[in-house]
Order: C-alpha cells, then structure tokens, then sequence
C-alpha cells in the first residue's frame, strides 16, 4: 500500500511537471510571437559592461548634457543606456519629446524613485518627486489653481517689487560708500542667489534672510547653509541609484547626509508652520490680508481636504520646500546667465535699456505693468533659457507601461531623461544654435511658445503632465528683477574683457567662474532712495 502511495505520488509529481513544461513552452511561445510582432529596442551605445553598463561612459570631466549631446549623432534622438541595471531612455529630438509628451504621456508621467527621494522628499510627498497617481494629481491641482495662479502670483507683487528695491538700494550704497569716483564691482551669481530666495521665501512663508533688515540672523545662518547642502546633495551621483543593491551599505555616505540634512531643515519649516498656526490661532481665523503667503493658503486648503496619504503638515512642508529649492535655484541661475550673456553682447545690452529708457522713462522704477512693453528684454529672456535651460537634463520620467518611442519598444520600468540643452541647440530647427540670437525670437521663431505646448522645439519648463508648474511665478522674477537692474546701473567688466562661458552641472547648469560685475548709476540719486 506505501508503495502504491510513493507510484501514485511519483506519478502526480511527474504530471504536474509535464503541466509545467507545457505551459512555460506556451508562454514562451506567446512572448517569442510577442517579440518578433513588437519594434525593436531603441540603440544603445557599445561598450557597455556587465553590472555597471554605460556608466564608465559618462565619467569624464565635460558636463553630463554635452556628453549625451555628443552620441546623438552615432545612435540617433533616442538612444538607451544602461546606467547600471537601470535602463533610461535618452531623448535629444523635439519630434520625439512630442511623441513622449502627447501620445506616451500618461505612459510616462510618473518619477522613480531615488536616494534623494527616498531621504529629502518627506517619502514622496514633495509633488515633483511624487508618483503618478491620485496623490500627485490632487497636489498638482492645488499647486497650478491655488498656489501658482496668476491670480495669486500677482497678489504678491509687492514682494517682488520690495526685494528688487532693496537690491538696487544696496549696490547704490556701495557705491556711494565706495566714494563714488568709480564703478563698484560685486560678485553677482551669489547676489542674485540671494535676491532670488529672498523673493521666493518671502512669497512662500513671508520671511527675508538676506539685506539689511533681517529678522534672525543665526536662523537665516542655518536655512541658508542646509538649503544650499540640500540642492548638492540632491544633484550628487548615487551610487546605489544606478546599483540598487548596493543601497544598504551607502558606501559614499550620502544617504545618511541626505536624511541628517533634511533632518535640519524640517526643525526649520516645522517652525514656520508653527508660527503660521500660531497666527491663525490668535486671530480666531486665517489671516485677514488680501495677500497671504503659500503657507497661508496650504494651511487653509489643507485643513479642510481629504487627502489620507499624508497628514496635512507633512504635505505642507514638502510642498514649500520643494517651491523654496526649485524656484530658487533655477531662476537665480537664468539670471546669472542672462546677465552674462548681455555683458559678452553690448549691442543687446544697450538695445534692452533704450527700450527702458523709452517705455518707463528715467524717473520711476520699471513695475511688472511695464514688462508687456518690453520686447527686447523678452526675447533675451528667451534666447537665454534656450542656451541654458536651468535644469538641461530635467527630472528624469519612468514608464509605468509598455510604449512605443521613436519606432522602438520601451518596456516599462524604463526610465526617460530629455536632453533640454541638446534639444534647444538642434541645428535644423535653429540657424547658428550655439549663437546668441535674440532678434531669432522677432522672426523666425516669433511665434515659439515658451511653456511647451506647441512643437515642444523650446521647452525649458518641459511639457505634458510633469512640467514645471513655477512658470508663471519664475518669468515675472526673471524680467523684473533684470529690468530693474538695468534700468539703473550701467554694467560692465574689468577693461571690457569678455566673460568666461564655461559651464558647470550640477542639478543645474551654472556658471564654473564668479560673475564679477561693474556697477555705475545711470539715472539721479533721488532714483535710489
């Protein structure tokens, strides 16, 4: 009887692994029919290795957007890499970017996840880090009709307008302390850094940390030093991000910098919403100006949603920091630029403060009701983001499905990066594309939208379900404060030599050398005042 058992199981053994057999022989007949149907895969550069594939590729000391631009030509506008074990699909096409952000976009619309998301993005909840799904639609939501509205951008002009006053006021009285017999020179990239998060901080939680009248000078100490730590943290190469199985042991360290550094700024923000909270508590109600700040408008939008994901805390802290770092960053660096590229180009220099001269005059301060009036100033704003999009390599996009790319298949989980910075220099949509052209934004590309909705041949905000939703706020920042600073000082170089152009990635295309500048008022000193 035992031995009928072991022959009956023996045979039900056998049987269930000739089920097996037939089956797997089954399904690998459906996927080889699958895969001689399907396109084939997109091309990939030779070279690659086992484990680590392309990444010996991209090591070298050029930035990361020049190297990528440079294989276009060998493997086409999309090409693979594998970085690591992590596919990702680089597009450098405005064609193919089209197809991506029309046809492929909800494919597309989601981030992977990363050593900076999974330590300094309050696990996901930042919404440019968040993954596609009801969470990030309902905070894209709230940022694009309450948060970034022209409606609200434009309640907090006064913010803008006081900060770009301080600014002028400041280097006129350097100036003047200076002796006034000749031009002050001032190191502008960390100037304009500054300007540019007191006008976003100011919008955002209602504070200054940098100029005269600064309210706590050890707090703004500490925001300023981790807020900077963050950003290069953030744009550190990861090695886990390529190898994840390498994550836990977090060879570089910087992990645990990561979650030391967001540590410190969480003491800080939790702070503001306490104070904000506070505020609330003691008027019985939310504040009761026309103008509240970010944190403001979170706080009443967010007590009152049904959002289960996180607490609303959570959701408002992540929310400010990631419009804190982002706008910051970005816009301080298209200044720098702009500014850079006017002093290597006189002409347009001159030409942008004529207009000045002739639309706002010599005796008030250019306002944001003046900058429809001022075309020259525009199409430098153009022309620089077209040179040096702020962010050349965006934030990367995952395919959470199965989609066809430029005639090839992209299986899903492969990750998608844009080369902006390839894209914009593309030589059959753009005559002398690594030229300052401004005057092409009169002609040939008059027409040329800046947010990414027409050809997508410009796009420096990105475009489709991910672009950045700060445009609105980042373009009044960029010509106003440019326009103010022209309107009143001549600027220039040491013995008008011209500026070295050399670039730098990190999260952002920056500037490698200071940005020294001469500053000369242009117009009468009660203009300063």
């Amino acid at each position: 009887m035992e031995i009928g058992f072991l022959v009956g199981a023996l045979l039900a053994v056998v049987a269930l692994q000739l089920v097996r057999k037939l089956m797997w022989s089954r399904v690998r007949n459906i996927e080889g029919t699958r895969r001689k149907t399907r396109p084939p895969p997109p091309p990939e550069p030779a070279g690659g290795w086992p484990i680590i594939g392309h990444l010996h590729l991209l090591g070298g000391p050029e930035p990361l957007y020049r190297t990528l631009g440079k294989m276009v030509d060998s493997y086409g506008p999309a090409f693979l890499l594998r970085l690591g074990l992590r596919r990702t699909l680089v597009i450098s096409r405005w064609e193919v970017a089209k197809e991506c952000f029309t046809t492929n976009d909800k494919a597309l619309a989601s981030r992977p996840t990363s050593a900076s998301g999974d330590n300094m993005s309050y696990d996901y909840a930042m919404f440019g880090f968040a993954p596609y799904g009801p969470y990030w639609r309902e905070m894209r939501r709230i940022a694009t009709l309450e948060l970034l509205c022209n409606r609200r951008v434009d309640s907090l002009k006064h913010v803008r307008s006081r900060e770009m006053d301080a600014c002028v006021r400041e280097l006129y009285g350097t100036w003047v302390k200076q002796g006034k017999s000749a031009p002050v020179k001032m190191e502008m990239k960390r100037r304009l850094f500054e300007l540019t998060f007191n006008v976003v901080v100011g919008m955002i939680v209602g504070k200054r940390f940098f100029g005269t009248d600064v309210c706590d000078e050890a707090e703004a100490h500490r925001v300023t030093h981790f807020m900077e730590l963050s950003s290069l943290l953030s744009g550190s190469f990861v090695l886990s991000d390529s190898l994840p199985f390498l994550k836990w042991l977090d060879l570089q360290g910087l992990q645990s910098s990561m979650r030391k550094t967001t540590e410190e700024l969480d003491k800080l923000v939790d702070r503001w919403v306490h104070e904000h909270r506070a505020r609330r508590a003691l008027s019985g109600e939310a504040p009761s100006t026309t103008s509240p700040d970010f944190m403001d408008v979170m706080i009443s939008i967010l007590d009152n949603a049904q959002l289960t994901t996180y607490d609303p805390d959570t959701i408002i802290k992540a929310t400010c920091m990631i419009l804190i770092q982002a706008g910051t960053d970005t816009t301080a660096v298209a200044l720098t630029w702009a500014l850079s590229l006017l002093l290597n180009h006189r002409d347009w220099l001159k030409k942008v403060q004529k207009e000045l001269d002739l639309h706002v005059g010599r005796e008030r301060r250019v306002e944001e009701s003046d900058l429809k009036n001022l075309q020259n100033l525009h199409v430098v704003i153009k022309e620089t983001l077209r040179l040096y999009p702020p962010a050349p390599l965006g934030i990367p996009h995952l395919a959470t499905e199965d989609c066809h790319v430029n005639g090839a298949y992209v299986p899903a989980g492969t990750r998608v990066m844009v080369n902006l910075w390839k894209l914009h220099r593309d030589p059959r949509v753009w005559s002398e594309p690594s030229e300052f052209r401004p005057e092409r934004f009169m002609t040939t590309h008059a027409g040329v939208d800046i947010g990414g909705h027409q050809n997508l041949e410009f796009m420096p905000f990105g475009s489709g379900r991910r672009s950045c939703p700060g445009m609105g706020l980042a373009l009044p920042v960029l010509h106003l404060t440019l326009a103010r600073i022209l309107q009143a000082f001549e600027v220039g170089t040491e013995k008008d030599a011209p500026l070295d152009m050399t670039e730098r990635l990190h999260i952002t295309i920056t500037r490698e050398k200071p940005l020294d500048v001469l500053f000369t008022p242009r117009l009468s000193a009660q203009f300063y005042e």
